[in-house]
């Protein structure tokens, strides 16, 4: 499966082209992935690493490349509802014979209980392990011999299962998803390799991890009430005790069409798509959600401070204030002033932490901003950096927040300004070339509650930020009862540490 995303939004939207901190870049992979080979989580992407995307993000104007590509995928977009509450979006794109298949359940690691955290990615790794009638493997033995890709992924909000495949192979991957949407088997044998499996990537990928650890204190410090708090791959005590039994009371839950979200992206027309849906999901019936319970946050009364000591080469620090996030894409303002603020800060080589406290002072060798702006639960805008030889955490922290105060005393030219919302818009064009980066963009969307077209009303509000909004928000939301603090004290690393893949881990 795609590693579990730990960053607070499966969907950050920037132009950052830029190091971001590790955890969240792993995120945007995951929630995104814009071109990789079945791999996913930690941040969630747009296409960022390829020479098209960099070029443009480090342009000032719009190019004819970008034109193009939007004109490429300016077909609309096909919505229709099964009468089993299982929506169909539809995204034609027929510059080449290939399809990608993608099924979204509202059902992320934030709806989980205390006690059986990480039952929703458990879950995930069960959904290959075979139906009544196709046996474990089978289902990626068969994507396979079509010449296809496939994987899934957990983030906190939504689990998804995605196939990229000839569209003539198209009805015989529906079919496949379909069947294991309702006739999953669960056999004891199985769940008990796999729980091993999961438990090994938790270590790996987590616990043999340091910053991957400071991240999850991070999270678990800054929410209390939140279910934000708990890691999607789960807490190893409730790993350690779960049983099969969890993961198929998770799969009644929440694995029904009512609950699901199918999107198609490539060389189809809605109507073919409909119709095969209405021949595969359609024939599945729904049941009832159990209620979702609102577990707000309360309010932060001063900074917090953690600090995680683990093996590691460097010190490390990472700072996560609370803001808004985006909850209504007509009406909102804040939320995309933030957007741009972490831009203006972490846009590419020549943003603010990079040219001021990498290059200039010297203070840190690496830097980082992240802001997510699509998401179920309370958002984080994030800022972390690695030390210079000769500097400590302190430093890092200090310069950190005195690029935000500058900003919120003297705000932003309005030629900075312009320049860092030309390359964010670019880039969003450019993601586009991508079929699985179409889908994973509307079906994002669809999940958290918005509408696949908001994804333009979104760039109409970017393209509208002012100076002046930038520099309120900096003004508002930095102060320390908004702040929690973690910080890496390394230890020594241990000798001939091994850092091999989990037998039987469905990602690099």
């Amino acid at each position: 499966m795609l590693p579990s995303p730990a960053a607070p939004c499966p969907r950050p939207r920037s132009v950052r082209l830029a190091r971001v901190p590790c955890l969240l870049a792993a995120a945007a992979t995951a929630a995104l992935l814009a071109g990789c080979a079945a791999t996913g989580a930690q941040q969630p992407g747009r296409d960022a690493g390829s020479p098209a995307a960099a070029q443009v993000a480090r342009s000032t104007a719009p190019t004819p490349g970008a034109d193009a590509v939007a004109a490429a995928t300016a077909a609309g977009v096909f919505e229709r509802t099964l009468p089993n509450g299982m929506k169909v979006i539809v995204r034609e794109d027929r510059r080449a014979p290939t399809v990608v298949h993608l099924v979204l359940y509202r059902a992320g690691s934030m709806d989980e209980v205390n006690g059986t955290t990480g039952v929703a990615h458990v879950l995930e790794h069960m959904m290959f392990k075979g139906t009544k009638t196709v046996p474990a493997g089978e289902f990626s033995r068969r994507v396979a011999a079509l010449g296809g890709r496939e994987n899934a992924f957990t983030t906190r909000d939504y689990t998804g299962y995605f196939q990229q495949i000839g569209s003539s192979h198209l009805a015989e991957v529906m079919k496949l998803e379909a069947d294991r949407m309702s006739n999953l088997a669960f056999d004891d044998s199985e769940f008990d390799k796999e729980i091993r499996v999961v438990m090994e990537e938790r270590r790996l990928r987590t616990q043999d991890r340091a910053q991957a650890l400071v991240y999850e204190q991070l999270m678990a410090t800054a929410f209390t009430a939140s279910p934000y708090r708990v890691p999607v791959i789960g807490w190893m005590s409730d790993l350690e005790s779960m049983r099969a039994a969890d993961a198929v009371g998770w799969y009644r839950r929440w694995y029904t069409p009512s609950n699901a979200i199918l999107v198609v992206a490539g060389d189809v027309s809605g109507e073919e798509v409909y119709r095969l849906a209405e021949r595969t999901y359609g024939r599945i019936a729904p049941h009832a959600l159990p209620e979702r319970k609102p577990q707000g946050e309360p309010p932060q009364r001063g900074l917090r401070r953690a600090w995680v000591e683990a093996p590691a080469e460097n010190p490390y620090v990472i700072l996560g204030f609370k803001v808004p996030r985006l909850a209504d894409v007509a009406r909102d303002t804040e939320p995309f002033a933030l957007e741009v603020l972490a831009a203006v800060l972490d846009a590419d080589e020549n943003g603010r932490l990079t040219r001021d406290i990498v290059r200039g002072s010297r203070v840190a060798n690496q830097v980082g901003a992240s802001y997510g702006l699509v998401a179920r639960g309370p958002a984080l805008f994030v800022l972390d950096g690695t030390p210079a030889q000769g500097r400590d955490t302190a430093d890092v922290e200090r310069a950190l927040r005195a690029e935000v105060s500058r900003i919120a005393r003297e705000g932003v030219r309005e030629d900075e300004l312009q320049r860092i919302k030309t390359q964010y818009v670019a880039s969003e064009i450019y993601k586009r070339d991508s079929i699985m980066a179409q889908a994973m963009e509307i079906g994002s969307l669809e999940i958290s509650g918005f509408s696949h077209g908001d994804d333009d009303r979104i760039l109409e509000r970017i393209r509208a930020v002012t100076p002046a909004e930038v520099q309120a928000v900096a003004a508002k939301y930095f102060g320390d009862d908004a702040l929690t603090i973690v910080t890496l004290l390394p230890q020594p690393l241990p000798e001939n540490a091994s850092q091999k893949a989990p037998a039987g881990a469905r990602h690099p």
